[in-house]
């Protein structure tokens, strides 16, 4: 069962799912896109305004690329050990972050808790939304076209694609996050992590689980490769 939670981003999206069945590959290639040409047109009329310098730019991509997803693993992992945080930051993704220093500002962060049942998976099916303050950078796959459509119409086989089988009874629900919402997927919690410290269980989750293209890691490393 695959169900698709939609959400407008005020623009139309006719054209975003007319493509090709050609196989996701996880290590796909950006291809130059509309929206890759207006940043840069838009950069670069700000900078021959005055409006900003190309060194303020540099500087805010520099500041972006030190950005990792060790940020999220931290909160998946205190959710895991604390069921009081975890309850606070269903309820209220922003203000729980931002009791561990994580402020993600005029976003709503809504955070999804992967259980047996139920296996979230994002996508931006416009562009590239993303939690960046606890993830980083995107992946390149994220941003791709073939991502972009093919999460909506065959969520399994993108999962299937990296490797993640889930059992037919277990509901796969793709969400979109939007310019003003980003989602936070927490994997459900490997079995015989009981008694791991919340570094070691932060150890365990990938970018990928908190996309929800991936579970987390059991604690023997296995599916580290991936």
């Amino acid at each position: 069962m695959s169900t698709h939670e939609h959400h407008d981003h005020g623009h139309d999206h006719s054209h975003g799912h007319a493509h090709d069945h050609t196989t996701f590959q996880p290590d796909i290639k950006e291809p130059s896109e509309e929206w890759e040409f207006l940043e840069i047109a838009l950069r670069e009329l700000l900078i021959d305004k005055g409006v900003i310098t190309a060194r303020e730019v540099q500087d805010q991509i520099e500041a972006w690329e030190r950005k990792s997803p060790e940020g999220g693993a931290r909160v998946v992992a205190k959710a895991w050990t604390d069921d009081g945080f975890r309850q606070r930051l269903l309820e209220d993704g922003n203000a729980a972050v931002a009791e561990m220093g994580f402020e993600i500002e005029a976003l709503k962060l809504v955070a999804l808790e992967n259980t047996d049942d139920l296996h979230h998976m994002v996508v931006c099916t416009l562009c590239s939304c993303y939690p960046r303050p606890l993830l980083g950078v995107p992946p390149l796959w994220y941003k791709s076209r073939e991502y972009r459509s093919r999460a909506v119409r065959e969520p399994r086989a993108i999962l299937a694609e990296f490797g993640t089988e889930l059992p037919e009874t277990t509901e796969v629900r793709v969400v979109d996050s939007t310019a003003d919402c980003r989602y936070l997927v927490v994997p459900r919690r490997p079995d015989g992590t009981e008694g791991m410290s919340e570094a070691e269980l932060a150890a365990l989750v990938s970018r990928d689980s908190m996309i929800g293209t991936a579970t987390a890691f059991a604690p023997d490393g296995e599916g580290r490769s991936g």
